[in-house]
């Protein structure tokens, strides 16, 4: 029988008990980390160093999200507002209030407050805040009912095949730009539709599948 079976094939069931294990172990990791929060991020909810509730602020008091977000109509990044913004309010509201602090010392010293950073996109994605506001994507599809929490959270998972389902039918996302930051803004399902297509082609949006679109 020697001659027939050469002597590594002793070994033969030990390898395939070692690899099934090794392939196994990789398929449980893969799917911990990419079927996971860690991955998605949803439900990410970093404690902030100021305890700032867009539920009073964007929802209560009505305040637009391009009050704080300045930027977004025309920057491809989302600013995180100065901190003199909110001393705009606060030298008045609430100014000696204990939850402040933070924020009256960082305008007296210049110093920024060091929030934490919840929405990202990887390195190697690009995405414009700009292009996607001003052709009437709502703040609500990628953030979420953010007038409506205390403390902000990671509400949608901004994955790839996320960003895929709008731009294959971006006509059942788009609304008028007046809108955008209307986050309770409501609409039928056939409205949507038709409102959508003709936003499409008015606007000319080519929201394009290709790669080199977030990839460059």
């Amino acid at each position: 029988m020697s001659d027939v079976f050469p002597k590594w094939t002793n070994r033969l069931p030990l390898l395939v008990i070692v690899g099934v294990s090794l392939a196994g172990t990789a398929a449980m990791a893969g799917v911990w980390y990419y079927l996971t929060p860690k991955y998605t991020r949803v439900g990410y909810q970093p404690k902030q160093p100021v305890a700032f509730s867009h539920a009073i602020h964007a929802d209560q008091l009505g305040l637009d999200c391009r009050y704080c977000h300045s930027t977004v109509e025309k920057s491809a990044h989302s600013n995180v507002p100065a901190t003199s913004t909110c001393m705009n309010c606060h030298n008045q509201v609430l100014k000696e209030d204990p939850k402040l602090a933070l924020v009256r010392e960082s305008f007296e010293s210049g110093k920024p407050i060091p929030w934490v950073w919840i929405h990202k996109t990887p390195d190697y994605v690009y995405f414009n805040h700009s292009v996607h506001v001003n052709r009437g994507v709502s703040c609500v599809h990628c953030h979420g009912r953010i007038d409506k929490m205390d403390e902000v959270y990671h509400a949608k998972p901004l994955s790839m095949a996320f960003c895929l389902d709008c731009h294959r039918e971006p006509e059942k996302f788009l609304r008028d730009p007046k809108l955008v930051t209307d986050l309770k803004y409501t609409v039928t399902a056939e409205k949507q539709e038709l409102d959508g297509k003709k936003f499409v082609h008015d606007w000319k949006v080519n929201s394009s599948q290709a790669c080199s679109t977030c990839h460059r």
